[in-house]
Formats: C-alpha cells, sequence, structure tokens
C-alpha cells in the first residue's frame, strides 16, 4: 500500500508561519503534488502485485492490479481530493493509494511470501527515485522546470519508502511483523488506532524529521552518483 504522511519542508521546526491569502500558485503546487503522487503510487502498487502473482497467488491479476495505468490503483479520496486538500491548505502532504489484495494462502512460503510482496512497494518507490532523478539530469539543460519538478519527485519517492517500511498497519512495514509469526491478536489490535499512531507519529515526534533529512539525503546521493557516472 502506498501511503505518505508527510509535513511540508517548511513546517518541520519552528513555529507556523502566517499564511498568505491563496493564490494560483498554490493551486499549481497542490496539482503538481498530487500528480507526482499519481506517478508514484501505480508502480509501487504493481510492484505489490507483480510480486503476489510470481509468488503463486492469482488475486491481484483477478482484480485487475497488475498494470501500471494509475487508474486501476487510485483511491479518489487517498490519491486525489485529499492529497489536493492538505498540501493546499499547507497542512503537510497526506494521501494512500489504493491496496492490493494478496492471500497469504496462496502465496508460497505463505507469510514469508506476504513479506516480499509488501517490501516490493518500497522497493519500486527507491526504483522510480532512481529513474525520476536520470530523467531530471537528462532534461536539466532543455526544461529547469520539469528537472525540479522530477527532483522533487525522487525526494518524495525515497519518503514513500521509508514512510511505507514503518511496522504499523496498514503499512507495508506491517506485514513483516506477520512474517515474524507476531500474534494474529496483537497486530488487529495494532490495527485498530493504526492511523491515528501514525498521524501522531509524523506530527508530534522528530519521525517525520528524520525521514525527511534521510530522504533529502538520499536524494543528494542518486544526483551525486550520476554526476560521477557522467
Amino acid at each position: 500500500m502506498a501511503m505518505s504522511a508527510r509535513k511540508c519542508p517548511g513546517q518541520l521546526g519552528g513555529p507556523p508561519r502566517r499564511r498568505a491569502p491563496m493564490h494560483s500558485l498554490e493551486f499549481q503546487t497542490a496539482l503538481l503534488n498530487v500528480l507526482l503522487l499519481w506517478i508514484l503510487t501505480a508502480p509501487h502498487e504493481f510492484a505489490h502485485a507483480w510480486v503476489a502473482t510470481r509468488l503463486g497467488d492469482d488475486t491481484p491479476r483477478l482484480e485487475g492490479r497488475v498494470t501500471l495505468n494509475p487508474l486501476a490503483h487510485v483511491d479518489w479520496m487517498g490519491t486525489a481530493i485529499l492529497p489536493f486538500v492538505t498540501s493546499l491548505l499547507g497542512a503537510g502532504f497526506l494521501g494512500w493509494g489504493r491496496p492490493v489484495r494478496s492471500n497469504p494462502a496462496k502465496l508460497r512460503g505463505g507469510l514469508n511470501g506476504l513479506a516480499l510482496v509488501a517490501l516490493a512497494g518500497p522497493g519500486m518507490n527507491v526504483i522510480m527515485s532512481a529513474i525520476l532523478a536520470l530523467v531530471a539530469v537528462l532534461t536539466l539543460s532543455r526544461s529547469p522546470a520539469l528537472a525540479q519538478f522530477l527532483a522533487h519527485g525522487v525526494e518524495l519517492s525515497l519518503y514513500l519508502a521509508l514512510f511505507n517500511l514503518l511496522p504499523v498497519p496498514p503499512l507495508d512495514g506491517s506485514k513483516l511483523l506477520l512474517a515474524a509469526r507476531v500474534p494474529t491478536v496483537v497486530y488487529m489490535e495494532l490495527a485498530r488506532f493504526g492511523f491515528m499512531l501514525l498521524i501522531v507519529l509524523v506530527s508530534v515526534t522528530r519521525l517525520g524529521i528524520v525521514m525527511n533529512e534521510w530522504a533529502y539525503l538520499g536524494t543528494r546521493a542518486i544526483f551525486g552518483l550520476l554526476r560521477v557516472a557522467g
């Protein structure tokens, strides 16, 4: 499941800044953030579906999820409306894609196979970061604005990978708890409060700041490697 809960960079420390009246630039920024989420969500969910299918579970194929078509993975509230509104209002960036269903009973390896399916999504985010960075470098001289947009996508994709690895339901990382044979009753109890726990972790603790910093450092490392290779 591709999910993101991220503070705006300007809100990571210190008191909140007074907001200026909304104008067209804010609408444009919100639309671009939603576009990025669509670009990154489709490969993430496709990776889950593809790995599950390769491991013997035909559930994603029967539900039409083994595709890169974004419309197959959109949750209209989580992939369009909510991220647009939160981005527009300066309330951070909150969104998610429609989760890919998988049946551990059909997967080779059972719960261990489920862990591989879960890791496929964040792994695809890392791959997408490298692809977006390469395209950004290639388009920098001809279209600096596009290159900047793609560079932002690199950082957001890395953040998505980190965030989705958190072992809190409904995130991908929570499936690792099942693979580690955490009792189902414990997992279900954690799932009851998972969403609120994530909001608290990102907004109250330093976890969101740390993940932002790691995503930024990862972005610098990727572009640094491309400069060396070029």
